[in-house]
């Protein structure tokens, strides 16, 4: 694992921010990491990347929190993230790395509506976080590999620009 030391402030930021609702805050932190993820290609990185930037987008939203099975995510996601930061101040890869898997399964657990929502945001955050690695010059090829997109997925939300054309700010819809 790569900067960890940057990884551990990320998730303990991120803490801060979801117990004030900052879901701002939480998509500036991903962003941060989306840039050492350009530039270590750090599998940690990346999962780091697109987990806290899907939570950004699921925090966004208010409608989602009154479905069935949203209280048991909620306090999953929130156990693992407390479980990644006392792994990481004891230099705990192994726990790190499975609750960042807890986080990916949870998903799995839910059903409905819900269930399609956050599969949806986290696969869109995938997109978007492949984007943002794209951009900073790492071939779509590789970008795609690494973020478990497909080729035309990352071609499409490119649009075909070039790399400077795309606006840091942009953004997927999740509905």
């Amino acid at each position: 694992m790569e900067e960890k030391e940057n990884i551990l402030r990320i998730f303990r930021e991120t803490k801060e921010a979801l117990s004030r609702g900052d879901a701002a805050k939480i998509k500036n932190l991903s962003n941060q990491t989306t840039n050492t993820a350009s530039l270590t290609h750090d599998p940690d990185n990346i999962a780091v990347a697109v987990i806290v930037y899907a939570l950004s987008k699921i925090i966004e939203r208010e409608d989602y929190k009154s479905l069935p099975g949203w209280n048991n995510f909620y306090k999953t996601y929130m156990t693992a993230i407390n479980n990644i930061v006392i792994a990481l101040e004891k230099n705990d890869e192994k726990n790190f790395r499975i609750n960042i898997e807890i986080i990916r399964k949870s998903i799995n657990k839910l059903s409905g509506k819900l269930k399609n929502y956050i599969q949806d945001v986290f696969r869109k955050a995938s997109i978007n976080k492949a984007s943002r690695i794209y951009e900073h010059g790492i071939s779509m090829e590789k970008t795609a590999k690494l973020l478990g997109v497909t080729l035309f997925e990352l071609a499409n939300y490119a649009g075909g620009k070039e790399a400077t054309d795309i606006p840091e700010t942009m953004t997927i819809s999740v509905g």
